[in-house]
């Protein structure tokens, strides 16, 4: 007898449904499974024998043969588990084909039976729901983390006998009882305060400058590098912009929450991230852990970062393969892996956040401290590539502290003297707030998404086993650095004497012309956050003076000392 049971799987990120073939007949016996399967799919064979013998289930000696297909998708993990023991469970007799209809089923086997937990299963509920499937029966572990997925019932299951019992009593017309269904309103869930920043920029004494650029970089979701000697705060600064960047909203919680959940790094009781996320990996991390290659590829830390910070502390100290493994993640906002058995896409749309000394000894262009040498110095900075310094949009000096500020002088009563985070993340959401409105102003009812294809799960659909879209294909616009080069006309339009200034600009620093149009990105935030309709003179020039670096620290053959402007 022949079963098929829904089963879901994973290619990067995106979720496809797929089938699980059962077929137990008589013969010669044996268990053979075929399908295109990697080496965990494949032990399944003796994890869900054993998990069924010790819950009660055995049966005599027979041949069973199982497909997983689509055959020439690669299949890979532990949630097979489950659609192949009840698969098998159908077509011994314990329950009619009619109770599992309908229903997908993942889940990880124990040799007692126990279903285990198993990641991914937030994309492969929310595929499911957009394939019109009705119901999935996960793992009791992950049961929080489907049930956030509106227009589908997902029920937790602790063990094989449950589940038995759940499918042998009526399954959804008849089983509520034995497998209730987990229920958790996402909006509710996600609108409740994660809590407070314990990081506060009122414990940054002095460095303005620097925090202004912090600032102009969280409200417009720019990539920001900080120079100085040590010592002066610029780790200090990074770590307190996840406080003043804006809130998560629920679609960019859902595709964070989406990385999480197949990395496996997803809490059982916490189905979605409220926070934005903040990774800071040290120097010596490999260029396959940053952007997530490896034999099994799974979620790399730029990943982890997705509509985060990204903070790369000492950054001189990388390898430098690993900083230029960043480039194409940095422009395209995803990083495409390609293996042997097929092409893996991540999501990596963060913000990069870079401190470094300028110098090995860290004093440099002070030659009244500096001990290196002109080489050691350009050996030093040449660590870092020009296209990697070109995608920067800010680049702020961090100078030695005023004593009067380190040792309190001037505080005012009551604080440590600095702007609060508060206070800077209201001004940051307030400008983020017009980018959103000029974004849906611009693309009409499609809110944001441009004239890129958008996916929005819908139920009662024709069930596809390749998936009917992208999970996370169609990139919204949330921030002013989500501006495409070919609508810069439309948000960044400039007057006639602010043209001439981008014109003389362009000439005399030698702009690319990315670096052309970041720069008229970070102008249009430094408006916003002026509460300014326009992109004004004096917008461009402050925009300027954040690109000045390659000209104090990274004097390229035949660049101006100075502007010109």
């Amino acid at each position: 007898m022949i079963s098929t049971i829904i089963a879901g799987g994973l290619n990067g990120v995106e979720a496809y449904l797929a089938e699980v073939e059962v077929d137990i007949s008589t013969g010669l016996p044996g268990f053979s499974m075929v399908g295109s399967l990697n080496g965990e799919v494949r032990e399944a064979r003796e994890r869900v024998q054993v998990a069924l013998r010790n819950a009660g289930f055995d049966h005599a000696p027979m041949k069973i043969t199982v497909n997983l297909a689509p055959a020439d998708l690669r299949k890979e993990g532990t949630a097979y588990d489950l659609p192949i023991a009840v698969g098998m469970l159908q077509s011994l007799g314990y329950f009619p084909a009619s109770r599992t209809e309908g229903i997908l089923f993942a889940g990880e086997l124990g040799l007692d039976g126990e279903v285990k937990g198993v990641r991914g299963i937030l994309p492969i509920v929310w595929e499911a729901a957009g394939q019109g499937i009705k119901s999935c029966v996960v793992p009791g572990e992950n049961a929080m983390e489907g049930a956030v997925i509106p227009g589908i019932t997902v029920r937790g299951v602790e063990n094989i006998g449950q589940l038995v019992r759940f499918l042998k009593a009526g399954g959804e017309c008849g089983g509520e009882e034995i497998l209730p269904a987990s229920r958790v309103d996402g909006e509710k869930y996600f609108a409740e305060n994660p809590g407070e920043e314990t990081l506060d920029f009122r414990e940054v004494c002095g460095q303005e400058g620097a925090k202004r650029a912090a600032e102009i970089a969280a409200a417009g979701f720019h990539n920001l590098l900080m120079i100085g000697p040590p010592g002066t705060g610029k780790s200090m600064i990074a770590k307190r912009i996840p406080g003043i960047l804006p809130p998560l909203s629920l679609e960019e919680s859902l595709e964070v929450s989406s990385v999480y959940s197949v990395a496996g790094q997803l809490q059982k009781f916490h189905p979605l991230m409220r926070k934005r996320p903040f990774q800071s990996p040290h120097h010596t991390i490999t260029q396959a852990a940053l952007t997530g290659g490896s034999g099994m590829p799974k979620p790399g830390v730029i990943s982890l970062a997705h509509r985060g910070v990204l903070f790369l502390d000492e950054l001189a100290e990388f390898a430098r393969p690993s900083l230029d493994s960043l480039r194409q993640p940095l422009e395209d906002h995803e990083v495409h892996l390609a293996r042997m058995y097929g092409n893996v896409t991540y999501p990596a749309d963060f913000m990069l956040v870079c401190a470094m000394n300028p110098c090995p000894c860290g004093f440099y262009p002070d030659r009244g401290r500096c001990t290196c040498t002109e080489s050691e110095i350009r050996k030093y900075q040449g660590r870092i590539s020009g296209p990697i310094l070109d995608r920067i949009d800010l680049c702020a000096e961090v100078l030695p502290m005023d004593i009067k500020k380190l040792n309190g002088t001037g505080k005012t009563s009551g604080g440590l003297g600095g702007e609060s985070s508060a206070a800077i993340r209201r001004r940051v959401i307030a400008a983020q707030k017009k980018q959103q409105e000029r974004f849906q102003e611009v693309y009409g009812s499609q809110g944001g998404y441009g004239s890129q294809e958008v996916y929005r799960p819908q139920g009662n659909q024709e069930n596809n086993s390749r998936g009917n879209a992208s999970l996370l294909r169609g990139r919204r616009l949330f921030f002013n650095s989500d501006i495409p080069a070919g609508d810069m006309e439309k948000f960044c339009h400039l007057g006639r004497r602010q043209q001439e200034l981008m014109e003389r600009a362009y000439l005399s620093m030698h702009l690319s012309a990315r670096s052309y149009h970041r720069i008229l990105r970070v102008a249009r935030t430094i408006a916003d956050l002026a509460g300014e309709e326009d992109i004004l003179e004096e917008h461009i020039l402050e925009a300027m003076c954040y690109r000045m670096a390659d000209h104090i620290y990274w004097r390229r053959e035949g660049s101006n000392e100075t502007t010109g402007l």
